[in-house]
């Protein structure tokens, strides 16, 4: 990919103030990394074609997630949501963040080739603990992966 056009596609910031709470997004484009050296997923749909890895991360860090999260206390109020997409190249694909059965904010991404890692991030009221769902959505409207995790209250043991 040539430099300019990698430069350029490699990091577009999106912030959306929804209900209080604040989701960013990242393009993070192509990579060589593998996906021997990232986390599991945690992802629902793990058979989809289009969604190598779909996670919860405490943080992104060269275009890769530091941890997985499965649970999260409301002493901490933020999260993010990473995915890999494969064979999705020239659609536009949605992270869709979900609280009780709304949606709380939807993250637009255009993906700009054949494997594209996106990220995107919720700042969390300290209230809204239970279970959270992100959906990705691609160009069609069709489901292609999901995955959840619980926020609970602080010194609440996990499961």
């Amino acid at each position: 990919m040539p430099k300019q056009s990698s430069t350029l596609a490699l990091f577009s910031i999106l912030a959306i103030s929804l209900f209080s709470g604040k989701v960013v997004a990242q393009d993070a484009g192509e990579g060589t990394d593998t996906a021997a050296s990232a986390p599991a997923t945690t992802m629902e749909s793990a058979s989809s074609k289009h969604v190598a890895r779909a996670l919860f991360t405490s943080e992104v860090q060269n275009r890769e997630p530091t941890d997985t999260i499965t649970s999260l206390s409301n002493d901490k109020n933020k999260i993010y949501f990473y995915s890999e997409l494969t064979g999705l190249g020239g659609q536009t694909v949605i992270h869709r963040w979900e609280y009780q059965g709304k949606t709380m904010g939807e993250v637009k991404f255009n993906v700009g080739g054949p494997r594209w890692r996106v990220w995107s991030s919720k700042t969390l009221l300290p209230q809204w603990t239970g279970e959270w769902r992100v959906s990705i959505i691609d160009g069609s409207g069709n489901k292609v992966g999901e995955g959840t995790f619980n926020y609970t209250e602080a010194g609440t043991p996990s499961n």
